[in-house]
Formats: C-alpha cells, sequence, structure tokens
C-alpha cells in the first residue's frame, strides 16, 4: 500500500487492477479537511486517459512494471514477434495495440518493451530511426534546403514530409517522438 506523498508524476499506479502511469500531479491540503492528490493518469495498457483524486487514508498500491531491452523481429497478420536481448525467449504482442510505434521498425530494431505482471503491454522505440525512402515525388531543379516540403513514404510504409531535394533512396533520420524528418543520415 503507498502513502499518497509518494504519488509522483513517473510512478505506475494500479486502477481497477490495470497499471496507470501518473503524468500529472498536484498536492493540495485545505484547512480542516483531509488532504488530496490530484491526478492524471494514463492506462499503459489502452492509452486511455483518467483525471483521479486519491483522499489521505486511502488504499492504493504501486504497479510493478518492468521494462525489458527487446528486439523487433517481425510481424504477421495481426502480431509482432520480439525477441527479449538477454535470455533470447520470444513473444508476441497484438499489432493493433501497438501499430503507432510499428510503423517506425524494420527488421533487428532495438526496443524497450514495458511488462507488466510478467506480460508484454507496450512498446518504446528508440527516438530515432535510420529508413529508406521508397516513394515520393522527383525533386526539380532549383530545389533548395530551405524551399519547401514534399510527401515521401519510407520502407515501413509511414509517410512523412520531407525536404524538397530528398530522393528515393536516401536513408534519413526519423524522429518516433514527433514523426518528423530529423535529417539525411551519414553513411
Amino acid at each position: 500500500m503507498g502513502n499518497l506523498t509518494d504519488i509522483r508524476t513517473g510512478t505506475v499506479v494500479k486502477v481497477n487492477g490495470a497499471p496507470y502511469l501518473v503524468v500529472w500531479n498536484e498536492f493540495n491540503r485545505k484547512q480542516q479537511r483531509k488532504p488530496v492528490m490530484r491526478t492524471k493518469l494514463r492506462n499503459l495498457i489502452d492509452g486511455s486517459a483518467l483525471d483521479k483524486t486519491f483522499l489521505a487514508g486511502e488504499s492504493f498500491e504501486f504497479a510493478e512494471i518492468e521494462r525489458r531491452r527487446c528486439q523487433y523481429l517481425y510481424n504477421s497478420e495481426n502480431k509482432a514477434y520480439f525477441m527479449d536481448s538477454e535470455n533470447f525467449e520470444q513473444f508476441e504482442l497484438d499489432t493493433e495495440n501497438i501499430e503507432d510505434v510499428l510503423q517506425y521498425l524494420k527488421d533487428g530494431t532495438e526496443v524497450f518493451v514495458t511488462f507488466y505482471e510478467g506480460n508484454p503491454i507496450g512498446v518504446q522505440p528508440p527516438v530515432k530511426v535510420v529508413l529508406e525512402v521508397k516513394n515520393t515525388v522527383p525533386g526539380v531543379k532549383g530545389d533548395t534546403a530551405q524551399g519547401g516540403t514534399k510527401p515521401a513514404t519510407l520502407e515501413t510504409g509511414i509517410t512523412v514530409n520531407v525536404p524538397l531535394f530528398v530522393k528515393e533512396g536516401d536513408k534519413l533520420v526519423i524522429n518516433t517522438e514527433t514523426g518528423q524528418y530529423d535529417s539525411r543520415a551519414s553513411d
């Protein structure tokens, strides 16, 4: 069981049996009232948001989560397959739960997988990944780095806006947190 003041941004609490990440918290103590901790929570399994106020004396518990370095292997139909980098055990996740992450992963990419009660529940990709341009309209003479942007489809199927000078076959650094072009990859 936890103490009210132990609830802070970044901790994971159990609410109705599910793990929730505390993304914001504020401690309130008013005269002649019990102190409360107001929070904004994000469900680590389905991503839903929840506003919850914890009261002093209310029982709650912290969720035990574990992050492990893993390697993305491949996906097939509605499953994505991974391998634990320490014990080499393979496991799968439903692609619908991690489709926003899958668009940045190619076979062999190292990721961090979050486990809750021994089961994988989420994937954190590297902040930056290198992906090859598979399809984009050709540049026109005079296109410069300060020009504009155009859409480009990358090897994983994701489409991002890139500078006009980018051509098919270029390898690009993509920021997975913003989903945007960062730079050309140096060979």
